[in-house]
Formats: C-alpha cells, structure tokens, sequence
C-alpha cells in the first residue's frame, strides 16, 4: 500500500513540477502590431482573458488574426484601455501545457505599448493627432 502512495505522490509531484517549469520558460518571445479587435474572460472552471489581434502588413490587405491569452488583470486592463487602437503586443510563446486550463492558446501577452503613429508604407508615417492643451492662466 506504501509503493502505490508513494507511487502516486511522485507522479503528481512530476506532473506539478512538469508544470511549474513550462509556466516559467518560453519557447519563443516576440512582438505582434495590429489593431486589437477583440477581449473576453472566458472558461468553465479556469477563466483566462482571450484575446484577438488584427495584423494589417498593408492597406487593403486581408487582416491576419493573432490570437493570444492573457494571464496578468492588470494587462489585460491596459488590452481593455485600448481596444480599437493600433498597439504593440509583447508575447512569450509556451509549449508543451499540460491542459487548456492555462489558456486557449500558446501565445501569452505580457505587456502592451499603443501606438503613436500610423505607417502606410516603408517611411511614411502619419502621426496621430495630440488634442491641443489649453494655456494656463498667468
């Protein structure tokens, strides 16, 4: 009876430690631009943020969709902040979860920078408009 607790005690040790060390290393990091179409808090039993980013390589083209999971609230408010503009997502790419429990997808976010100007092309770029500030009274 001992071999069988113990027996079982070490494989869920495996199956945690197995988990702890595809949580904290990255396959692949990198970055993403687009256009963030679309945020939701999803699951039965483990709620992730899932999220979905329209990747534009030129005017008119046929968007590409990035989609990708984010694990930390308060990025995932910046993502919520800024739906439906223009931004850089910054991503770690996981392989190997145990369960979809961790996410739906293998892309997680973990930060998010808006950006500032629009490229139509290789160095032409239309700056964003900065509403104008009023003078302080003197």
């Amino acid at each position: 009876m001992r071999i069988v607790i113990g027996l079982v005690v070490a494989i869920a040790l495996a199956v945690a430690g197995y988990s702890w060390v595809v949580l904290h290393w990255s396959y692949s990091t990198g970055e993403r631009a687009g256009w963030l179409q679309k945020m939701s808090h999803k699951g039965w039993i483990c709620k992730t943020w899932e999220g979905e980013l329209a990747m534009v390589s030129m005017p008119g083209a046929i968007p590409e969709k990035f989609y990708f999971t984010v694990r930390d609230d308060a990025v995932a408010s910046q993502i919520n902040a800024a739906m439906g503009k223009r931004v850089t997502l910054h991503y770690e790419e996981k392989v190997g979860l145990p369960t979809s429990c961790f996410g739906e997808t293998r892309h997680f976010v973990t930060r998010v920078t808006e950006v500032t100007d629009i490229p139509l092309a290789p160095g032409i770029n239309i700056p964003v408009p900065v509403p104008p500030v009023a003078p302080s009274p003197t």
